[in-house]
């Protein structure tokens, strides 16, 4: 297959955490809650209406578990992505009836990943690799326990519907974690890249999102799209953050742009060198600061980079708000730790 790697050459990751592959704006996000002590028992509390058991059976029941009797190839994918990850132990794997091209992951205390069976037949290896790396990624990062608060905070909202304040400031929030869920998107997608370290492979997946039958798209046009849905009218403006403000995922083009501008950054070849963050120095409140700081740049370096006149104001929002959050935290920081 077309840009296939070896095994034998393809570089592991030993001990890495998840804040090597974590877009800044979903990284800065999730520190800030993880470092609340209360934040955690609380969100459990509120996601205990979510069957995790009950879930996993409808899977057991409905849907393909791939091991090395069912799906061996699939099974090989999915211990090699964990080798990759230096995981002690990969994720349940299923395969689900649907021509849909899609896969997500669900569970919080044993996350486990099901990839429709359009998607698998659809995609090469490496193609599967990057999605089963970028799916293994939501698993590393604990984003099943965030969007299973999102889902409720859905259910929640038509309960608060006829509360013309309620249902207004509820909207606020959701769109916020539409937003942190998009973010979530981007950082998956670099573990996907992490997982299958072929840019091309990616894109590919991407193409396949967008639309494209049997390799007939031109990559150059593809990504040209990018920048003319970035565009200068505001009336764009307006239409594009409504259409994307109930939107899980990013545009196609969008995810493209940007995995392919983390392909060509000295980031990503770092962590190929081994130069990445590691999981035994995962300690939620020493790297606060940097995840807050690190959002703050994204955004910045979003505007700076955007053509689009209210992407630019929404940027500059956000930067207040992290950069807000930061001066809130050097105030109760051991040591006075945020600059």
């Amino acid at each position: 297959m077309t840009g296939d790697i070896e095994q034998s050459s393809r570089v592991r990751f030993p001990g890495i955490s998840p804040r090597a592959y974590e877009h800044p704006a979903d990284r800065g996000a999730l520190a800030v809650l993880r470092a609340v002590p209360a934040v955690g028992p609380i969100i459990k509390a509120v996601a205990a209406a979510f069957s995790e058991r009950g879930e996993r059976l409808v899977q057991v029941a409905s849907s393909v578990r791939v091991g090395p009797k069912q799906y061996p190839d699939l099974h090989r994918l999915r211990n090699e992505v964990a080798a990759a990850f230096d995981l002690e132990e990969a994720p349940e794997l299923y395969v689900r009836h649907s021509p849909e091209v899609n896969a997500y992951t669900r569970g919080i205390d044993k996350p486990f990943i099901v990839l429709n069976s359009g998607l698998v037949e659809r995609f090469d290896r490496e193609e599967l690799r990057f999605a089963i790396g970028h799916e293994t990624g939501h698993a590393m990062s604990g984003h099943g326990l965030y969007n299973t608060i999102l889902e409720r905070l859905l259910n929640l909202q038509y309960a608060l519907g006829w509360m013309p304040a309620g249902a207004f400031a509820m909207r606020a929030v959701i769109a916020a974690l539409y937003e942190w869920q998009r973010k979530t998107e981007l950082s998956c997608d670099r573990a996907g890249l992490l997982a299958c370290q072929d840019p091309q492979a990616a894109l590919r997946v991407h193409l396949a999102f967008a639309g494209d039958i049997g390799g007939q798209v031109d990559i150059a046009a593809f990504l040209e799209q990018a920048k003319e849905y970035e565009g200068e009218d505001i009336r764009d403006s307006i239409l594009k953050l409504l259409d994307n403000e109930r939107r899980s995922h990013p545009l196609a083009v969008v995810r493209a742009a940007e995995l392919q501008r983390w392909a060509a950054s000295e980031e990503y070849r770092e962590i190929l060198t081994g130069t990445y963050p590691r999981r035994e120095d995962d300690r939620p409140t020493d790297n606060l600061t940097d995840d807050i700081l690190g959002a703050a740049r994204s955004y910045r370096d979003s505007m700076s980079n955007s053509a689009d006149p209210l992407i630019k104001t929404i940027n500059d929002i956000g930067e207040t708000v992290v950069g807000a959050a930061g001066k809130m935290w050097s105030k109760f920081a051991p040591n006075g730790a945020a600059e």
